[in-house]
């Protein structure tokens, strides 16, 4: 008989990558940091995700800086898309326009009748790729607040969670604060 742990269903998660400085890598010949590969794949598989299951969505690899309007749109679309068929989302993003895709993503769930799962949005201050990363554990926070929020749309970096709307980037700090 099988116990109740192998009968449990995974909670099913959609990873949105956008792009940031979070998946970043240094171009040799160009001698800059840019996003040229997408090095989500390499962190998510150091962690031990026991109980989950990742669907990942490579939307765009873009500095959030260069984002259009229409990307925020694309990006807001496909979180409420993704909300309706998994247990939550999370949306890897650019720290510099992250809080503008997050006001884009709670006034589309909004005139929906709000967030059917919770929708959680990351990045880091510094790329994977560098020694002293912040990466690792703002995707490792926004894993787990998914699975913990009540349905919403947040954003989840430096060990704490705020709730759109009503956030932005303090740039003193280096992390996000309550507008």
């Amino acid at each position: 008989m099988p116990s109740s742990a192998a009968l449990q269903k995974p909670f099913q998660i959609a990873l949105i990558s956008t792009g940031g400085t979070i998946e970043k890598t240094y171009d040799e010949l160009g001698g800059v940091l840019a996003n040229h590969v997408s090095v989500l794949d390499m962190l998510i598989a150091s962690l031990e995700l026991r109980g989950v299951r990742i669907e990942r969505v490579g939307l765009m690899n873009k500095d959030s800086l260069e984002m259009s309007e229409a990307d925020h749109d694309l990006i807001a679309a496909t979180a409420i898309a993704m909300s309706q068929t998994h247990d939550g989302v999370v949306i890897v993003h650019g720290t510099d326009r992250l809080a503008k895709s997050g006001d884009r993503i709670e006034a589309l769930s909004s005139t929906q009748g709000g967030a059917r799962t919770p929708v959680i949005l990351t990045g880091a201050m510094r790329p994977y790729e560098l020694r002293r990363t912040d990466a690792t554990q703002n995707v490792t926070e926004a894993l787990l607040a998914v699975q913990l929020c009540p349905p919403g749309i947040y954003v989840a970096m430096h060990n704490r969670v705020l709730r759109f709307p009503g956030v932005k980037k303090d740039t003193e700090q280096g992390t996000f604060v309550r507008a």
